[in-house]
């Protein structure tokens, strides 16, 4: 009997509003001249989104386990970290990610251009496939009305032999 290779999918999301007077980061880049991203550290919704994912798929919790909102040391944060935090937890628990693939809702900023960069960062980032790919929702929800930025991401990783 053949044995069947540990594999596990993992979904995360994230939301966040936009704030005029934050940068804007995405997807481990900056995006010069766009309105940031609020929260507590960096914003970066494509970041968090791909933790949640990564920690749910191997059933370790999710990024609030991982990195607290009331930390101060969070405040400001590169949320790439939190991603490298998350790869560390997986190491540790037996997991690799296989390939990770995230939908971004919004209608800023027009992602294509800079599509291809950023799925060089995140497969650096995350050490696996990513792809990435964005879509609008027809003006409608907050989303629509340009009120702020959505993430879905899945994961697929396996145990380690």
């Amino acid at each position: 009997m053949t044995s069947l290779p540990d594999i596990r999918v993992g979904s995360g999301f994230d939301v966040h509003a936009y704030d005029a007077d934050a940068p804007l980061w995405l997807a481990g880049l900056e995006w010069p001249g766009e309105p940031g991203l609020s929260g507590h550290s960096d914003g970066d919704a494509v970041c968090h989104a791909v933790v949640d994912a990564l920690l749910s798929a191997a059933g370790l919790g999710d990024i609030g386990g991982l990195v607290g909102v009331d930390d101060p040391e969070m405040a400001g944060a590169a949320s790439t970290g939190f991603v490298r935090l998350a790869l560390e937890r997986l190491a540790a628990a037996g997991f690799r990610p296989v390939n990770v693939s995230v939908q971004i809702v919004g209608n800023r900023p027009k992602f294509s251009p800079r599509r291809e960069e950023a799925q060089r960062v995140m497969t650096a980032l995350v050490g696996a496939p990513v792809s990435l790919s964005a879509t609008t929702t027809d003006h409608l929800g907050f989303t629509g009305r340009g009120e702020g930025l959505a993430a879905i991401a899945t994961a697929l990783v396996t145990r380690r032999p």
